[in-house]
């Protein structure tokens, strides 16, 4: 935690400058929005005081980088188990498991996967105290894997990667039906649905740009695995559209509407205790941050998903 960056006094200029944007030239390793969180956060003072990333710099102002003032609410280390995939001093990559939410939201304040990661980690330096070390993101009930960032250049580095969708990512899900033909590209905007904003679709009014591709791995008699390759990265993005084409994830009572209780009663029972959805995120590929090495890891089904793999009956 930095105890006091420096001091810095705004120099005569004719030109009016936000306070972030001034920040910004004056330290040119540090991203725009990591210094709003300084300022928001109350680490950034003008003339002693907390300011705004609006306001603007006048000549003959004192800014400096002090002690964080006390956040309440900040996330707290706890002792939840991780399955570290691989680590080194930037990144670890985790195997998250369905059930763990990855930061704190509505209704959410511990138990998170941020929680555990302080635990296991210790403080990690971030633009966002809320959410330390998270890059992106994967639903509460998607297992697989998960990339962290343990230092600011890292969190830079992964992030402008997953922005200019230099990240591959692979998902195993397993869907009701068998798409035809058996391999496609779905390219549908999203947003938050206008009439229930717990859901994400088409019917929106800030649609933003969403392609996911797809092809079958293999067919059962009522049920198909999908390897399925997200191009961008919004929420929920993969579940809606398998929805939306008409094949939604087994499992996922937000999208698949009554899909489940359709089946024939043995796989029926089986997706019954299953408790999740079946959506894995089984494989990462990016740039390592230091190095700009290609890294890939793989995550294999868990348990739960392969014996209900297991159960089902091959399509004939």
């Amino acid at each position: 935690m930095i105890t006091k960056k420096g001091n810095w006094t705004v120099p005569e200029t004719p030109a009016r400058m936000r306070l972030d944007k001034f920040l910004a030239l004056l330290m040119p390793g540090e991203s725009r929005s990591r210094i709003q969180a300084w300022i928001k956060t109350g680490r950034l003072l003008v003339n002693g005081s907390p300011s705004k990333s609006s306001y603007i710099a006048r000549a003959g102002d004192l800014i400096s980088l002090e002690a964080p003032q006390p956040i309440e609410g900040l996330p707290e280390p706890e002792a939840i188990p991780l399955d570290i995939v691989y680590e080194d001093e930037d990144i670890a990559v985790v195997d998250k498991p369905a059930g763990l939410v990855c930061h704190a939201g509505a209704g959410v304040r511990s138990g998170t996967l941020v929680n555990a990661i302080l635990f296991r980690m210790g403080p990690l330096d971030s633009a966002d105290p809320m959410r330390p070390g998270i890059v992106h993101r994967l639903d509460k009930d998607t297992s697989g894997l998960v990339v962290i960032a343990k230092n600011p250049g890292a969190h830079r580095s992964l992030s402008d990667q997953f922005k200019k969708r230099e990240v591959s990512k692979e998902y195993l899900a397993l869907v009701h039906g068998c798409p035809k033909p058996s391999a496609g590209v779905i390219d549908l905007p999203l947003g938050r649905d206008a009439r229930n904003r717990r859901k994400i679709s088409t019917r929106t009014r800030r649609k933003r740009a969403a392609v996911t591709r797809y092809e079958v791995a293999a067919c059962y008699r009522t049920m198909s695995l999908l390897r399925v390759k997200p191009e961008t990265g919004r929420t929920h993005q993969i579940r809606v559209h398998l929805a939306q084409k008409g094949f939604p994830v087994v499992g996922d009572a937000l999208y698949g509407g009554n899909r489940d209780r359709t089946l024939p009663p043995a796989p029926r029972k089986l997706i019954e205790g299953l408790r999740r959805h079946f959506l894995h995120a089984h494989r990462l590929e990016f740039r390592h941050p230091r190095s700009g090495e290609r890294i890939a890891f793989v995550s294999p089904l868990p348990r739960e998903l392969q014996d209900l793999l297991s159960g089902l009956a091959p399509d004939k």
